[in-house]
């Protein structure tokens, strides 16, 4: 899954931010920390069922969950939440394993922050998961076209063998008959390639 990098010429004070928080003292705090930090788009909600239709709807930059008294179900359910959506999460909580830390990890969970719920630590942390994702998705995306070249790479290759047995061609002459092409129909040369793997393979 490719994340979507948040533009970091983007005012961090115009996020639109959605706080999950059963507690609404601790809501509150969050609430309070995120408006001193002159955050104003800040949607709080207390329940957790039904929170991804929520976070389709809203649609916000950065989710801030906050578990008072974690259980296993409950965890469960809101590292399949954060599976599904590519934002930067700062997750809450007042105790943890290695296993549910390792879980959040997994779940691409930004910041995951144990018995740290203070109203002067929420800026930091928030600012923290942004830098953490916008880094997590610059690999991603790195990782996905490094992927993407060497698939095309293997392609052409295959394209240029094709070529010189079916038509009698150096390796030299069966590129430059597809670059030629490529250019011709202002497609791209791995397309080319495609087409000719492709044709090839409808003959066989």
């Amino acid at each position: 899954m490719l994340h979507c990098v948040i533009n970091p010429c983007m005012n961090h004070l115009d996020l639109t931010i959605l706080v999950i928080d059963e507690n609404a003292v601790r809501a509150a705090i969050i609430e309070e920390g995120l408006h001193e930090a002159g955050h104003r788009r800040v949607t709080v909600v207390h329940e957790v069922n039904g929170i991804a239709r929520i976070v389709e709807t809203l649609a916000p930059d950065v989710i801030i969950i906050d578990i008072e008294n974690p259980n296993r179900d409950m965890m469960e359910h809101l590292f399949q939440l954060t599976r599904s959506v590519s934002r930067p999460i700062a997750m809450f909580v007042d105790r943890s394993d290695t296993a549910s830390i390792e879980a959040a990890v997994d779940a691409g969970v930004s910041a995951y922050v144990v018995d740290g719920l203070r109203k002067e630590r929420i800026k930091p942390i928030l600012d923290m998961a942004v830098s953490r994702f916008n880094a997590f998705s610059r690999l991603q995306r790195e990782l996905a076209d490094a992927r993407s070249a060497l698939e095309e790479r293997k392609v052409i290759e295959r394209a240029k063998g094709i070529l010189m047995k079916m038509r009698g061609l150096s390796e030299e002459e069966a590129f430059t008959l597809m670059r030629q092409t490529a250019m011709n129909e202002k497609k791209r040369l791995a397309d080319i390639a495609q087409s000719v793997v492709t044709a090839a393979g409808m003959l066989l």
